[in-house]
């Protein structure tokens, strides 16, 4: 008797814990599906939203749009004494800063010093106005380079620390600031703007669709608001504009630049210009909307999610070969020269080729690997078998290149950066990739204190803007790397000067 008891007293134990942990999963069902409750987002920080009954009727600062320019904004805002809020219209915080894997773009700052890298503001400047045709708004240009050292240290003050330099396209200097770890810049700065901006209590809103900014006297008064289903007015003394680009309205992108239909996006969806037409309706002017960059690799296999092979890892070392195993352009060339050069192949794709090696230092790679996007083998025959090209002229290529290296000297293309590291180590790794539409270089004209302008160059009072919603930084063709320069730099001061404002 006292066995069956025992028995019973066990079964019923195993029973409770199996209901338990059928508790666990549904309420981790529940968390998956419901903003309120913390959500996984790039990397395995752990997002938590505000619950929306806590929105309120009036901030003195509201920043629409989530991404790095608006997180930026939103804290530079808290800093200076405001009261600020975030409302994203998607699901998840991040925008195109979360899809980001290369790195910012600094002159004159402490980790190239460390690093005995010699470097100066006015190159740095040069090289952008060279790289956008000459097209850049030379203020904000200027505004950029000059303040990208101070924001680099603003980053690291903050926990974000971005001190392993390399190069990217057309620069002449290692100056793409990233991670130590070598990871995607993206997911990195949004996990650390992401927790200064709980540190700080800013109450962040996803599913908060903004559709309009209001006006009153003149002034932006604020914005119209659909939240938890429901359409709402909020008023500020100030509003800052970081909705981002339109990389993912193809029916805008393909009226302004017809020669682009038909090409996949690297941009999340969200990037549909909303934030452009909405100041648009107030008067705002708008600069080089036509100038839209398509970037040079981009993995787009059929059925697969188009993905950015990021200009870093050609930085590091890696090579561009095509269908027959042959390099056949300078890598570190600018980004519409390499995408020019792989469309003018007769198959239009290129294979990004590494080894180990660079593998090993480049942790961004561990995502490709993820999404089934590299083919790898031992050697360099084996790997030219896996994907279709001349195993000679793969071999060939291989052994050319490393001589380069060894010689600092790239005799077939004139490849000056991105030649430190060679490429012996197996195994060997190649991503097949085809330009794809990247960034949108137009937008909302600012200046360099932020202030949306109309047409006839006055401010449109109480209304910033931050990011890839505006124009003019980038001119005719953004430098790799200078976008997350543009989101901090501009970003932090749309929100200062909106925090101003809104003392008034």
């Amino acid at each position: 008797m006292k066995k069956k008891k025992i028995w019973f007293a066990i079964l019923a134990a195993m029973f409770a814990l199996f209901l338990v942990a059928c508790g666990k999963s549904d309420k981790a069902k529940e968390t998956a599906t419901t903003t309120t409750e913390e959500e996984v987002v790039s990397g395995a920080t752990e997002y938590q939203y505000t619950d929306p009954k806590e929105l309120k009727d009036s901030y003195d600062v509201i920043v629409v749009g989530s991404g790095g320019a608006g997180m930026s904004a939103a804290l530079s805002a808290k800093q200076a004494g405001a009261d600020v809020v975030i409302l994203e219209k998607m699901p998840n915080i991040g925008g195109n800063t979360s899809k980001s894997s290369g790195g910012m773009n600094a002159s004159e700052t402490k980790f190239q010093k460390e690093q005995g890298i010699d470097d100066t503001n006015d190159l740095f400047y040069e090289e952008s106005l060279k790289g956008g045709k000459g097209t850049n708004d030379p203020e904000l240009l200027r505004y950029m380079v000059d303040n990208s050292a101070e924001a680099i240290d603003w980053l690291d003050s903050i926990g974000i620390t971005l001190s392993d330099v390399s190069f990217s396209g057309g620069f002449s200097k290692a100056r793409i600031h990233r991670p130590a770890d070598g990871s995607a810049v993206g997911g990195y700065l949004v996990n650390g703007l992401y927790n200064n901006l709980k540190e700080n209590e800013i109450p962040i809103f996803v599913k908060a669709d903004v559709t309009e900014f209001t006006e009153k006297d003149g002034a932006v008064s604020g914005v119209k608001v659909t939240v938890d289903g429901k359409n709402k007015t909020i008023a500020a003394k100030s509003v800052v504009d970081t909705a981002g680009g339109f990389g993912a309205n193809m029916d805008m992108i393909t009226k302004l630049k017809p020669e682009l239909k038909g090409y996949v996006t690297t941009n999340h969806e969200g990037a549909t210009g909303d934030g452009i037409a909405m100041a648009e309706k107030l008067g705002a002017a708008t600069v080089q909307l036509d100038q839209i960059q398509i970037h040079p690799t981009v993995y787009q296999e059929k059925g697969k999610e188009p993905f950015l092979v990021s200009e870093a890892i050609r930085g590091e070392g890696a090579i561009l070969v095509n269908a027959e195993g042959k390099r056949f352009y300078s890598e570190m060339e600018t980004r519409d020269n390499v995408s020019a050069a792989i469309n003018a192949l007769p198959e239009k794709y290129a294979y990004v080729v590494f080894d180990q090696g660079l593998r090993e230092h480049s942790k961004s790679i561990d995502t490709y690997e993820e999404k089934g996007m590299t083919v790898k083998a031992d050697t360099v025959e084996e790997l030219a078998k896996a994907i279709g090209v001349s195993d000679e002229n793969l071999k060939a290529t291989v052994e050319s290149w490393n001589k380069y290296v060894a010689d600092k000297n790239d005799t077939e293309f004139g490849r000056k950066t991105g030649m430190d590291r060679d490429m012996s180590k197996g195994p060997f790794y190649a991503i097949k990739v085809s330009p794809g539409i990247h960034h949108t270089m137009g937008g909302l004209k600012i200046n360099t204190k932020t202030e949306v302008l109309k047409e006839d160059g006055k401010a449109i009072p109480g209304l910033y803007a931050a990011g890839e919603v505006t124009g003019g930084v980038h001119g005719s063709n953004r430098m790799g790397g200078n976008a997350v320069a543009d989101i901090v730099i501009f970003g932090r001061q749309a929100g200062t000067q909106a925090a101003e404002f809104s003392k008034k």
